[in-house]
């Protein structure tokens, strides 16, 4: 066992100890278990006691290909000058790092655990082997630039594009020969794969249960290696060393991924094995099988009337929801088998029984999604989105059943909601996908703001099987968002449902997803003069009828179709805001008839504006 003063144990306490003779020190700092093997604990914790000696240093050249020693126990490192350090058979050989390094981030794991440490990226590495008269280069194997080059050529696309890459680092640093000898190793060599560490993750990936691929990360970068082709091309490898773009958008973010405390996408994996859209992702093939599938087998309508819920909540009560429900949640999502669902809102995986029963969805189907009401003047979002919702379906568009639970103990209604993207029931054997617009365009969650709905137009038209009917909807959906005041309209708030029959190999149909998601926004406390998400004819606020119509000749929508979809949606919503109505017991809450008549209100005003336009 290694022990490090300040980081394992106290100096007082080594220094006893190392007196009393249980521990043998090392160098200042540094002590071992006397009874251990100490040349093994030293070479399986070399990377740690490197950093705690040099913790400004980043691990280069050999050593940040292998993340750890090289094969005959030289540990290479870069840093402020050129020394040496050696502790039995271990030798950590470091040399002056560049004036303008290039390095990366890479976890390593010994039986102390895991630690993030700096590396030499792949160019930087590649020139620290076509170094001369240096330790450092002569450690890099033939195999290892092999390696090296072929990680290059993958990331950039071809030889000569990866040289130009590396001449860049070159010409900063003033690594001339190096370049040169690095481009002329670029343009005539191949070869081999990086081997992984113990803190690499071998995961495997299964749609509907079916294996898609491994998914692997070595410490450094993501690896995806699909499945020979069974099942339609559902995730693919963007780039070189990313996460799937697919997957990335599975992921936790908002408020569960802050109670989940996964700093990143490799613990976020780790974490979780059930996700949206019928894909799960587990080390085994056994605990992919023993996974629940999502399939509805009892709809939602069947315990439905006039939009309230009328089955058998069995959720918490009101001292959980109001005290603990955020907590309680957490420990839900803590356990591995519990679906992990995106979003800013706080949701819950629900099962809902053929009795009426709605309980979590741990170890059964997940086939619908609980949305509990917030705090701080979000009290009535749930009542919102129902309303928004029913709008939607007022204005002809494809919305999945929900209704809205009275939960116990006088607390605010809450918004339940039927998933879409699942099977329904056991005679159904298609396989379905929902991959939202940030998968779509290749965009990580946090640029989900701030892009067109002429960019969604441009990525949807190639991929829909009805591209001029999805154009037509995608168009529809901007106005409603308008018209509703939905500033929430983002890229992660529009998808496409993909659908594949039994046994095809190939989709049958990739069309835009039925509406989810959508409130008015701008009902809510700080959010009264919320824009719209995504512009449309370069403006996100004050709307015009010329607006959507210049929007909709950008898209390739005819402008009498376009008109023509503009007057009968608001004719539409006009007819449902002077009728709607909420369940009788949510309508008991004047904070809830309030909000009612203000959604209403917008709506009203926003169509009649539009109206005006075109008169």
């Amino acid at each position: 066992m290694l022990h490090l003063v300040g980081e394992t144990i106290d100096a007082k306490r080594a220094h006893y100890r190392a007196r009393a003779g249980t521990l043998t020190p090392l160098v200042r700092g540094i002590y071992v278990e006397s009874e251990s093997d100490i040349e093994t604990v030293i070479l399986g914790h070399a990377v740690r006691i490197a950093r705690y000696l040099y913790p400004s240093a980043y691990l280069s050249s050999a050593s940040s290909l292998l993340l750890g020693l090289a094969p005959d126990g030289r540990l290479f490192i870069s840093g402020r000058r050129n020394q040496r350090t050696r502790l039995r058979t271990l030798e950590i050989v470091q040399n002056t790092a560049p004036e303008n390094p290039s390095i990366a981030p890479a976890v390593i794991g010994d039986d102390l655990g895991e630690l993030h440490v700096d590396i030499s990226s792949p160019r930087q590495r590649f020139l620290e082997a076509f170094r001369l008269r240096s330790e450092h280069a002569s450690a890099v194997t033939p195999e290892m630039r092999d390696r090296m080059a072929v990680r290059l050529v993958e990331e950039y696309g071809s030889p000569e594009a990866a040289a130009e890459s590396v001449w860049a680092l070159a010409r900063g640093n003033g690594w001339y020969r190096e370049g040169e000898r690095a481009e002329r190793f670029l343009l005539q060599r191949p070869a081999a794969e990086v081997p992984p560490n113990k803190a690499a993750l071998h995961l495997l990936v299964a749609w509907h249960g079916e294996l898609l691929g491994h998914l692997t990360h070595d410490g450094f970068e993501w690896r995806w290696k699909p499945r020979k082709r069974a099942a339609p091309e559902l995730v693919r490898e963007n780039a070189p060393g990313k996460l799937p773009s697919f997957i990335e958008s599975l992921l936790p973010e908002g408020w569960l991924a802050q109670i989940l405390r996964e700093s990143n996408q490799r613990e976020a994996l780790r974490g979780g094995r059930r996700y949206m859209s019928n894909v799960s992702v587990a080390p085994s093939r056994t605990e992919l099988a023993a996974l629940p599938e999502d399939t509805l087998s009892t709809p939602l309508e069947a315990f439905c009337e006039a939009g309230r819920f009328t089955g058998r909540y069995r959720g918490p009560g009101r001292g959980s929801i109001e005290e603990t429900f955020e907590r309680n949640l957490a420990l839900l999502y803590l356990q591995p088998r519990t679906p992990r669902l995106s979003g800013v809102q706080i949701k819950a995986p629900m099962s809902l029984l053929a009795d009426g029963t709605l309980l979590p969805a741990l170890d059964r189907a997940f086939t619908h999604v609980l949305k509990p009401a917030g705090t701080a003047g979000f009290e009535t979002l749930p009542v919102v989105e129902w309303l928004c919702l029913e709008f939607g379906r007022a204005g002809g568009f494809e919305v999945p059943s929900s209704a809205l639970i009275e939960m116990p103990d006088g607390m605010p209604p809450a918004l339940l909601v039927e998933r879409f993207d699942i099977r329904r029931g056991p005679e159904d054997r298609r396989r379905l996908a929902l991959e939202d617009f940030c998968s779509i365009l290749d965009l990580p969650a946090s640029a989900k703001y701030g892009d067109t709905i002429e960019h969604v137009a441009k990525g949807l038209r190639p991929l829909s099987t009805d591209p001029a009917a999805d154009l037509g909807i995608l168009f529809r959906r901007a106005a409603l968002a308008w018209l509703i005041a939905d500033g929430d309209m983002h890229l992660k708030n529009l998808a496409l449902l993909r659908t594949a029959d039994a046994g095809a190999r190939a989709f049958t149909s990739v069309r835009l997803a039925p509406l989810y998601d959508a409130v008015t926004t701008r009902v809510f406390p700080g959010l009264a003069g919320d824009r719209m998400a995504l512009k449309l004819n370069g403006k996100d606020d004050r709307l015009r009828l010329r607006d959507f119509l210049t929007m909709a000749r950008t898209i390739g929508l005819p402008s009498g179709e376009a008109e023509a979809a503009l007057a009968e949606l608001v004719a539409r919503l006009s007819r449902r805001a002077a009728t709607l109505e909420l369940p009788a017991f949510a309508q008991q809450s004047e904070a809830v008839r309030t909000m009612r008549d203000r959604v209403s209100g917008i709506v009203g005003e926003r169509s009649a504006a539009l109206i005006q336009d075109s008169s």
